[in-house]
């Protein structure tokens, strides 16, 4: 497997952020992460993506990877997150890109959509997180962010610790990453997203055109197969994939890597289409 490449960095509204890319030529694809995770979780896909012919970028939001780590969660926010993907093509000098991402990544790429449509050709949108997810999503953050405000100190000295674990598996490294983050850093991102809306609202949602791949996980509670169902039932050119479970593509990925793969070079075969009406 092709190594994870080095970081290169922009600076939007005066903070940096990081991304990552795997090969080259017109046929480009963003993928962003999941909450408190870094774009390091696409070191398995963007190479295999890459393989055949496209430009995988893969980007650290605001407060995540490589990415600055301010502790203002006023700056931390959805909307402002799919801009600064959309600022990312700007900086790329990217007319436009298929936008994808898990979780907290398909959310985004939802708000980079609605922000700039024209800019976005395809989504790929694995456990969007809408209204159905909202409360179980509530009842594993809130009391994440208040576990990180009374226990900073602790959390500090356990990130300086593994910090020191060299990196090993890209999976591996996703279950431990949230340990190795600036506990304060993680605190404001929980904060940020908490206060505001959690994704764009239904009527803008029903306004994209994009061709869009939809993937849903049965017996996710914070993922729940049912925000899944109702975005491809109202994106007039959403599909629905249904993954076994919320570990087939990372355990064994070849049958939803083949899916995106067909999807992609539709999308990219057919002729560029208007975004949104």
């Amino acid at each position: 497997m092709s190594s994870t490449p080095t970081p290169a960095t922009f600076v939007t509204n005066g903070r940096r952020l990081a991304y990552r890319e795997y090969g080259s030529g017109p046929r480009a694809v963003v993928l962003t992460h999941g909450l408190l995770m870094d774009g390091r979780m696409y070191t398995g896909l963007a190479p295999t993506l890459a393989e055949r012919g496209l430009r995988v970028i893969t980007v650290d939001m605001l407060g995540h990877g490589a990415s600055d780590q301010p502790h203002d969660m006023t700056v931390h926010s959805m909307s402002q997150y799919g801009a600064d993907v959309i600022a990312l093509l700007d900086h790329l000098g990217i007319a436009q890109a298929v936008v994808g991402g898990t979780s907290l990544g398909a959310n985004v790429a939802l708000e980079a959509a609605v922000f700039a449509p024209e800019r976005v050709r395809a989504l790929v949108l694995e456990m969007p997180v809408l209204e159905n997810g909202i409360t179980a999503a509530a009842a594993a953050f809130v009391p994440l962010a208040l576990a990180l405000r009374t226990t900073q100190p602790v959390m500090r000295a356990l990130a300086a610790v593994t910090r020191r674990i060299p990196r090993t598996h890209w999976l591996v490294d996703v279950l431990i990453d949230f340990v190795r983050r600036d506990p304060a850093s993680s605190l404001a991102v929980l904060d940020g997203l908490t206060f505001g809306r959690i994704a764009p609202p239904g009527p803008d949602r029903r306004r994209l055109r994009q061709p869009t791949l939809v993937i849903g996980h049965p017996a996710d509670p914070i993922h729940p197969f049912s925000d899944a169902d109702a975005t491809a039932k109202e994106l007039s050119g959403a599909r629905l994939l249904v993954a076994k479970s919320i570990y087939e593509w990372r355990i064994r990925p070849a049958r939803l890597t083949a899916a995106l793969v067909e999807f992609l070079d539709e999308v990219w075969t057919q002729p560029r289409a208007v975004a949104a009406g």
